[in-house]
């Protein structure tokens, strides 16, 4: 028993170390630095919460906070309901299955600079010739207002994430029983019944799994927030990672960037945790 214990914390201790070392001593400076006067090479005097109360009196932070609680909203419905969809068809019988897999996981594996600057041409160039062509004046400046600018991340965001999430729905839904699906439709049962009363239970933990990428990605979401619209127009569609990094590296705020990032990492775990704690609940009523 005593060796089964020393091999287990030997193979432990190369994750312990790393996560210590890249995780959990930075987060702990980093929350430190944002109750002084940091300037990025020096700490400065102690200033205790003066920091944290400016943020939550910062109306930019706020508007960015509450763009991306939207932003999130919506794509964490779309990116599951999309990803379910797709998990369904590539599971049925047809013969392309594969193919189709490859092609719906493909945009995952693009990076997110380049994939803003895909789907800028995108409602730049197209969008703007579809609305031309058939008198649309939505369509003629995608990126140019808040409103279409906030769908056009949330499409960008459905379009990467929608293969990731797939893969996941598709493992689970590869173990739910073919014998109590065939025994149910030789009961009556329609297809939109079996769904809901037999395979969306089955599948709930994947569920709970795919919520809580989807919340922790579209959160955290940089790199396509600053190549699609870099925040503009006029800073309305700038998301809360933006905005903390242009407060450390534009505005050389360093101590108040760190303390707003302590604020946005207390954001997501709650809710995150939140979200965990009720999908786990409803997965041992099912």
């Amino acid at each position: 028993m005593r060796t089964r214990d020393l091999s287990y914390w030997l193979f432990l201790t190369p994750v312990l170390f790393a996560l210590t070392t890249v995780v959990i001593i930075p987060l702990g400076v980093g929350t430190y630095y944002s109750f002084t006067e940091w300037n990025g090479i020096t700490t400065g005097d102690f200033v205790g919460f003066e920091n944290y109360i400016n943020a939550l009196q910062d109306q930019r932070f706020i508007d960015s906070l509450w763009f991306t609680i939207k932003f999130s909203i919506a794509s964490v419905i779309l990116i599951n309901v999309i990803g379910l969809s797709l998990a369904l068809i590539v599971t049925s019988k047809i013969k392309t299955n594969n193919l189709l897999r490859t092609v719906f996981f493909m945009p995952n594996l693009i990076g997110g600079l380049i994939l803003g600057f895909i789907w800028q041409f995108i409602f730049i160039r197209v969008f703007a010739n579809i609305g031309q062509a058939f008198g649309i004046e939505a369509m003629q400046g995608w990126l140019s207002t808040t409103t279409t600018g906030f769908w056009g991340l949330v499409i960008l965001m459905s379009w990467q994430m929608s293969g990731y999430i797939m893969v996941i729905y598709i493992a689970y839904l590869q173990g739910v029983s073919k014998e109590l699906i065939e025994a149910a439709h030789i009961d009556g049962a329609s297809a939109w019944q079996r769904f809901r009363h037999i395979v969306f239970p089955l599948v709930a933990p994947a569920f709970t799994v795919s919520m809580f990428l989807t919340l922790s990605n579209t959160f955290k979401l940089y790199d396509q927030n600053l190549a699609l619209t870099d925040g503009g127009p006029y800073n309305s569609t700038e998301m809360l990672a933006m905005e903390i990094y242009n407060t450390a590296f534009v505005q050389n705020s360093f101590a108040y960037a760190q303390s707003k990032a302590v604020i946005f990492f207390i954001v997501v775990a709650a809710i995150t945790l939140v979200q965990v704690y009720f999908n786990k609940k409803r997965e041992v009523q099912m």
